[in-house]
């Protein structure tokens, strides 16, 4: 049960949590995404391990430990107390009677020491009353400026609700959560990735929305689809290996011109009209296209390892019938 301590005005001293006036800063950007409904709420102090995390919770890039939080237990366990509440409602039925919104890493400290010696720490909360869609909104106002939350798992996320509050409609997301129609297109666009792509990184975390506006337009030809996929599938069995032997795995920027390279694979020719393979081996390392001035436009990823003067025959038979279609064109 918690135990209500009036309304809150703040507290002395000049210890403060890791959050400190990050918190308070975050608390007031909060406000503008905070529903009607959450107005009404009050300041209690509550048992940690009587919270849950709430479950639509992007997922951090590492799990909270003692040492990734070790400044904030040492200024809880100095203040006795969270400075600034974490942000949280009832559960009625479920495990525990609380729901953490805002605050997780608040609630840890809390937690880790009442089981290290301090079990009169009590988790200073505001409770409000709020929908699993306010939820949405105000942890989404939270994390969508976070450098430690994995991209691909707010973008799942994102998936799940637009069809689960918005009726699937982009628009009404979009509107709701102050974005344009295209930022929230092309972080659907990352959760629509292929499984196999996702594996070729070497972490989840490294695919981001950059990397899924490359590789959308090319998914969507089958033909292409299948090479991205197979080379993919080839990648992450080199990423096992490397992993394996401990070796460096391979970087993303790599990871993304291999797969557009295996979706522009085909022998020297036309590619949707206009631009031309450059390939050393079977392995296309870049294209050649022409403009209007007469120049042709040449773009190259090499590997250390690539056959300086094999790249250099197949270039200029590439450049050739680039300026060929140039004078066609004109």
């Amino acid at each position: 049960m918690g135990i209500q301590w009036g309304k809150f005005t703040g507290y002395g001293g000049k210890a403060r949590d890791l959050v400190g006036a990050g918190a308070q800063d975050l608390d007031r950007r909060l406000a503008n995404a905070k529903p009607a409904s959450s107005e009404h709420s009050e300041f209690i102090a509550v048992r940690a391990e009587d919270c849950a995390p709430w479950h639509g919770n992007p997922a951090n890039r590492e799990p909270l430990t003692e040492q990734n939080c070790r400044s904030l237990i040492e200024a809880i366990g100095a203040q006795r107390r969270n400075t600034v509440p974490a942000k949280v409602r009832r559960t009625p039925g479920a495990d525990k009677p609380y729901e953490v919104l805002v605050g997780h890493r608040r609630r840890f400290a809390v937690e880790w020491l009442n089981h290290n010696g301090r079990p009169e720490i009590l988790l200073h909360i505001q409770l409000v009353d709020m929908t699993d869609e306010e939820v949405f909104r105000l942890v989404d106002a939270k994390y969508r400026d976070r450098d430690d939350v994995c991209e691909l798992d707010r973008a799942h996320g994102y998936e799940v609700a637009v069809d689960r509050f918005y009726g699937g409609v982009q628009s009404r997301m979009a509107e709701a959560l102050g974005y344009s129609n295209s930022q929230i297109s092309r972080l659907l666009s990352l959760a629509q990735m292929p499984h196999e792509v996702v594996q070729a990184f070497a972490t989840p975390e490294e695919l981001r929305v950059r990397h899924a506006e490359v590789l959308t337009p090319l998914l969507r030809r089958p033909a292409q689809q299948a090479r991205i996929v197979h080379a993919a599938i080839d990648l992450a069995r080199e990423q096992q290996t490397l992993a394996l032997r401990r070796e460096p795995l391979i970087p993303a920027a790599m990871v993304l011109a291999r797969l557009k390279q295996a979706a522009l694979a085909t022998d020297i020719g036309s590619v949707d009209g206009d631009q031309f393979i450059v390939q050393v081996d079977g392995v296309a390392i870049g294209l050649a296209r022409p403009d209007r001035n007469g120049g042709v436009l040449v773009e190259l990823v090499l590997n250390a390892g690539t056959d300086c003067d094999a790249v250099s025959q197949q270039l200029r038979q590439a450049i050739e019938m680039a300026r060929s279609l140039y004078n066609h064109l004109e």
